[in-house]
C-alpha cells in the first residue's frame, strides 16, 4: 500500500538534548509501530525549543542532530517515516502568522501548559510573545500536513482540542466555498480536523521515584552503556515498606517493580513477585534483574545508535531529504490556503478576445 492511500500522522519533539527511557516508552516506541501502518511524519521541532530557550541557541544544531539519532536508533525507519526539521519547511512559519491573525488571546491565554509553565519556570522570563503563541504554531504544524491523527496519551487530549479550535475557526472564515452564503459543507474545508490517537502511557519512574525527566537528574538515557546504567539503578528507591533485608515487600507499590512491569519478561515478574513479597530477594538482586531486562530492550538501538553516530553526513542526509518531502507537502497545502484566503496575489492577464467577442 502506498503512502497516498495511507492516513496521515504527525508529532515531533523538540531538541533537548539526548532521549531517557520515558520518551521511548511514551512516545517512541509507539511511533515506530505507528510507520507499519500510517503514512508518519515525524520531526525535530527546533522553533518550538526557542520559545523557552530563546536566549542560548549555541546548542540547538548539535541538539537536533541528537535527537534525530535517538528517532533512527529507536527504530524509525526514513523509508516508511518523514523525518525533518521544522525551521526547514518555512511554510510552518508562513501558516503560523496566518493563524496568529485569527486566533483569540483568550484562547491562547487559557491553555493549561500556558499557566503550569509560567508557575513552575521561574529562571526565565517567558513574557514573550512566541511562548503565548506557541499553541498556534503547534496547530500549523500539524495541520499544514493534514494530518488526521497525533499520538498523544490521555493528559495531552485537551492541548490538542485548540488545534481543532483554531482550524475550525479558520474554516468559519476561509471556506473555499460560500454556497450562496450558506456555510460551506466540511469536503470544501482545507484542514481536517485533526484527532487524537491515543497511546497508553506507562507509568516510569525516575531514579528517584518521581517521573522520570532530564529536568529532575533522575532519567536513564537510551544511550547510556550498561555499566552506567546499572550505577543509576543501584541507588533507585525502592518500597520504603522494606527497611531490612528480612522485611518483605510489595512490587506494587515499589519504582524498581513499575520498570519490571515495564521491561521484564513474565518469568522475571514472577521471580520479583514471588522473591519480593516473601522478602526471598533482596532490593540489589531485584535492581540487577532491572538493569538486566533494560539492557536487553537498549542492546538493538545502541547498536543502530553507533552506526548513526559514526557517520554524521548520513543522519544530515536523512534529514534533508525529509525536510524536502515535508516543503512539498506543506506548500502544497499553502496553495490552497491561500486561495481559499484570497492571498494568492498573482497578476491575471486581461481576456482580450472575450472582451472583442462582446463588441
Amino acid at each position: 500500500m502506498s503512502n497516498m492511500s495511507k492516513e496521515r500522522v504527525l508529532s515531533g519533539m523538540r531538541p533537548t538534548g539526548k532521549l531517557h527511557l520515558g520518551h521511548y516508552v511514551g512516545a517512541l516506541q509507539n511511533w515506530v509501530k505507528l510507520q507499519e501502518q500510517y503514512d508518519c511524519f515525524y520531526f525535530v521541532a527546533d522553533w518550538h525549543a526557542l520559545t523557552t530557550n530563546y536566549a542560548d541557541t549555541s546548542d540547538i544544531k548539535a541538539s537536533c542532530i541528537e535527537l534525530i539519532i535517538d528517532f533512527l536508533s529507536a527504530g524509525l525507519d526514513p523509508e516508511k517515516s518523514t523525518l525533518f526539521i521544522q525551521s526547514h519547511v518555512p511554510q510552518h512559519a508562513e501558516l503560523y502568522l496566518l493563524l496568529s491573525m485569527i486566533t483569540p488571546l483568550g484562547w491562547l491565554e487559557r491553555v493549561p501548559t500556558y499557566k503550569e509553565q509560567l508557575e513552575n519556570i521561574k529562571d526565565k522570563d517567558l513574557g514573550m510573545y512566541g511562548f503565548l503563541g506557541y499553541p498556534a504554531l503547534q496547530t500549523a504544524d500539524i495541520i499544514i500536513y493534514k494530518a488526521k491523527y497525533v499520538p498523544v496519551g490521555q493528559d495531552q487530549v485537551p492541548h490538542l482540542e485548540i488545534s481543532r479550535e483554531i482550524a475550525r475557526r479558520f474554516h468559519q472564515f476561509y471556506p473555499r466555498k460560500m454556497h450562496a452564503g450558506i456555510a460551506a459543507p466540511e469536503r470544501d474545508y482545507v484542514f481536517p480536523e485533526p484527532k487524537p490517537l491515543l497511546t497508553p502511557a506507562a507509568k516510569l519512574p525516575g531514579t528517584d521515584g518521581r517521573k522520570m525527566s532530564k529536568s529532575y537528574g533522575n532519567s536513564i538515557l537510551l544511550s547510556d552503556p550498561e555499566a552506567e546504567i546499572r550505577a543509576k539503578l543501584k541507588t533507585m528507591v525502592t518500597d520504603p515498606a522494606r527497611v531490612r533485608r528480612t522485611d518483605p515487600g510489595n512490587p506494587d507499590v515499589c519504582p524498581v517493580g513499575d520498570l519490571h512491569k515495564i521491561f521484564s519478561d513474565a518469568e522475571t515478574m514472577a521471580k520479583v513477585n514471588e522473591g519480593c513479597r516473601t522478602a526471598g530477594i533482596g532490593c540489589i538482586q531485584c535492581k540487577g534483574w532491572a538493569a538486566d531486562s533494560i539492557v536487553r530492550v537498549l542492546a538493538p538501538i545502541q547498536e543502530r545508535r553507533a552506526k548513526y553516530e559514526g557517520n554524521p553526513k548520513m543522519v544530515w542526509d536523512i534529514l534533508e531529504a525529509g525536510s524536502a518531502k515535508a516543503r512539498v507537502a506543506a506548500e502544497a497545502t499553502m496553495v490552497e490556503v491561500r486561495e481559499a484566503m484570497g492571498m494568492s496575489h498573482q497578476y491575471e492577464a486581461p481576456n482580450t478576445s472575450a472582451a472583442a467577442e462582446s463588441k
